[in-house]
């Protein structure tokens, strides 16, 4: 039996219960969206640092990376033989999840280098 005091309980109980599960479901959203981005950026890293190594010109190294993960930045460096290439990309397009960036880093053997060192293919 219900008093005239537990009236309004079931009222206040939704009006914070549906706020919280919004939240819930917008930071599992957030975190499936970062997890999705960093996968394009391993992906786009590793496209990258191969097409760097086989001698590929910078540009098309820089298209190519963008194909992979559009809105990203990326940095190619040659270091010692080895092609760091670098991706970093903002989690989503929403604002909030802008200020989260994920990046990814590939290295390769520079192929040219190696051919120098070993001279030449046998």
């Amino acid at each position: 039996m219900h008093t005239p005091r537990d009236a309004g309980y079931a009222t206040v109980e939704t009006a914070l219960a549906i706020p919280s599960l919004v939240l819930f479901t917008l930071a599992l959203a957030g975190i499936l969206a970062g997890m999705a981005t960093q996968i394009r950026c391993v992906d786009a890293a590793r496209l990258g640092a191969r097409a760097a190594a086989r001698g590929e010109p910078p540009d098309q190294v820089q298209a190519a990376v963008a194909r992979a993960s559009p809105g990203s930045t990326v940095h190619v460096s040659n270091d010692a033989g080895l092609i760091h290439v670098t991706v970093a990309a903002p989690v989503a397009g929403v604002t909030i999840l802008r200020a989260f960036t994920v990046r990814a880093e590939a290295v390769e053997a520079d192929e040219n280098a190696v051919d120098t060192v070993t001279g030449g293919p046998p």
